[in-house]
C-alpha cells in the first residue's frame, strides 16, 4: 500500500530485532519474557520462514495465500499446539476460543446470535453508561497524572460486566483482576515442558494451573449464581450477554449449553473481551500522545456528536482508522500458533504432519513486502480505497475461526476512543522513557507510563 503522507509519521518504540545466530537456548530463555524479541530482520521480509522447533519443523507464514489457506481453505486441519492449549485452558476452559471440531461448531452456531450487529447495538447503552462514569472520574483529575493502562482496564471490565450481567463490578472487579494478574505473572508463560511434553502428559506448572483453575471456574460459577438470582421477567427482552447466551439454541440442534459449558464461554467472553480491548485502548491513548496532531485530528471529529448508538459510532470513520492503525502495530493477539494434523500443501509451501505453523500478527503488520511504511503510525492508510489483502491484516483472526465478538470490541473500542479524546487533551509525563511492547498472553506495555490529561 502506497501512503502519501503530508507530514513525516511519527516511528512509535519496539523491541529490537533479534541477531540472525541467536542460539536456541538463548531463544527460549527470550520466549518467557517477550516473544516478539525473538525474532530476526529475515521474519519482516521473507515470505516463510522455516525452522526447527523441538524436533518439529516450524514455518513462519508471511504470505496471504498461505494464510488464507491454513485459517480457511483447509482450516480443520490445523489445531492449537500443546503449548497453547496449556497456557488457555485453565482460564477458558472448553470454551469457542480453544474448542475444536464438534464441539467448536456447536458453539459456534448457538453463540453467533449473539454477536449479531443488532445485539450489539442493544448493549451500547451498557458502554455508554460506563463511558459516563469513567469520564466524570477524569474530569475531577484534570490537569493531575493518571495511570490509564490501569483505568482502561478498570473500565473494559466494568463494561464487560455489566454487558454480561446487567450488574457493576464494584465488589467483584478487584478479585477478577487479581486472577488474571496472577495468571499472567507465571502460569499464563510457557516453560521449556510445556513445549516439548504432549498435553497428555502433565508438566510440573500444570498442577499449578489446574489448582488455579479450581477456583477460577468457582469464581465465575458465583457470578453467574449471582446474575440468575437477578431474574428476568417473563416476556421481557434479553437485557444483557447472559440473557442471550442462557437461551442460545443450536439452530440445528435444538440444544442449548449446559452449566458447565456456560462457565466456560462466560470466562472466555469476559477475559478475551476485556482484556484485548483495555490493550489495544492503552496502545491508541499512548500513540495520540506520541502524535497530538493525529489526536486533534480525533477530537475535531468527535465535537458536537452524541455518541449514544451504532448509528454515532459507525459516523466516526477517523477514529475507527486510528484503532485499526493501532491495531496494525500493536496487535493484541500477537501470534497463532497451529499444528497440522496431517501433511497439507499451503500455497506451494510443503508441510508435514506435526510440523508447527505461525501466523504472527506482529510480524504480518509490519512486513515490508505487504506495508508502505510498516513501522509508521498512518492512520489514514486505513481510510484510502486500497484496503489491505485480506490475510495480511488480522487483529481479529480470520476465516471460520475469526473472533465471534470483533463487532462487539470494534464497536466498544471506537466509542471509547471519541469519547475520551473528545473529552480530555492526553500527554505523556515523561516523553523520554518509551514503552516497549512485550508479547506475553498479549501484546502488553512493559511498564505502565504515566500521562496528563486536561479537559477540552
Amino acid at each position: 500500500m502506497n501512503i502519501a503522507s503530508v507530514r513525516r509519521p511519527i516511528i512509535p518504540p519496539a523491541p529490537p530485532r533479534a541477531p540472525d545466530d541467536m542460539s536456541f537456548f538463548g531463544r527460549l530463555a527470550v520466549i518467557r519474557h517477550n516473544m516478539i524479541a525473538t525474532w530476526g530482520q529475515r521474519a519482516y521480509e521473507e515470505d516463510v520462514i522455516k525452522g526447527r522447533f523441538f524436533l518439529r519443523n516450524s514455518f513462519i507464514l508471511n504470505q496471504p495465500d498461505a494464510i488464507r489457506h491454513v485459517l480457511l481453505t483447509n482450516y480443520e486441519n490445523y489445531t492449537r499446539t500443546p503449548a497453547g492449549i496449556r497456557m488457555l485452558r485453565p482460564v477458558l476452559g472448553d470454551g469457542l476460543l480453544i474448542a475444536e471440531g464438534h464441539s467448536w461448531t456447536f458453539q459456534r452456531r448457538t453463540l453467533a446470535p449473539a454477536f449479531t450487529p443488532r445485539a450489539t447495538a442493544n448493549l451500547v447503552p451498557h458502554m455508554t453508561a460506563v463511558l459516563d462514569e469513567t469520564i466524570a472520574k477524569l474530569d475531577a483529575r484534570s490537569g493531575e497524572e493518571v495511570d490509564l493502562r490501569e483505568i482502561m482496564q478498570r473500565m473494559t471490565l466494568e463494561i464487560a460486566g455489566r454487558t454480561m450481567f446487567s450488574f457493576g463490578m464494584d465488589r467483584h472487579g478487584a478479585t477478577l483482576r487479581n486472577f488474571i494478574m496472577e495468571y499472567a505473572a507465571r502460569l499464563g508463560r510457557p516453560y521449556f515442558l510445556d513445549m516439548l511434553l504432549p498435553v497428555s502428559w502433565p508438566s510440573p506448572m500444570d498442577f499449578a494451573r489446574a489448582r488455579f483453575r479450581k477456583r477460577w471456574t468457582e469464581f465465575v460459577a458465583m457470578l453467574i449464581a449471582e446474575r440468575r438470582a437477578a431474574g428476568k421477567k417473563d416476556g421481557a427482552p434479553p437485557r444483557d450477554l447472559f440473557d442471550l447466551m442462557d437461551a442460545a439454541r443450536d439452530p440445528e440442534t435444538g440444544k442449548g449449553f449446559s452449566d458447565e459449558q456456560l462457565v466456560d464461554e462466560v470466562a472466555t467472553m469476559i477475559l478475551a473481551g476485556h482484556e484485548t480491548t483495555a490493550t489495544a485502548l492503552f496502545w491508541a491513548l499512548y500513540l495520540l500522545a506520541l502524535d497530538p496532531d493525529t489526536q486533534e485530528e480525533v477530537a475535531s471529529e468527535t465535537r458536537g456528536e452524541h455518541l449514544d448508538s451504532i448509528a454515532d459510532i459507525d459516523r466516526q470513520k477517523f477514529t475507527r482508522a486510528v484503532i485499526e492503525e493501532t491495531m496494525r502495530l500493536y496487535p493484541p493477539a500477537f501470534l497463532v500458533a497451529r499444528a497440522a494434523r496431517e501433511k497439507d500443501n499451503a500455497a506451494g509451501i510443503e508441510i508435514g504432519k506435526g510440523d508447527i505453523i505461525m501466523i504472527a500478527p506482529w510480524l504480518l503488520h509490519r512486513h515490508e513486502k505487504l506495508w508502505d511504511q510498516p513501522n509508521a503510525f498512518i492512520p489514514k492508510r486505513f481510510m484510502t480505497k486500497e484496503a489491505p489483502d485480506r490475510f495480511a491484516y488480522l487483529p481479529f483472526g480470520a476465516g471460520p475461526r475469526v473472533c465471534v465478538g470483533a463487532p462487539f470490541a470494534q464497536a466498544e473500542s471506537v466509542l471509547a476512543l471519541a469519547r475520551l479524546i473528545g473529552a480530555f487533551r492526553v500527554e505523556l509525563a515523561d516523553q523520554a522513557n518509551s514503552v516497549v511492547p512485550l508479547g506475553v498472553v498479549t501484546t502488553q506495555p512493559d511498564h505502565s507510563p504515566m500521562f496528563r490529561i486536561t479537559r477540552r
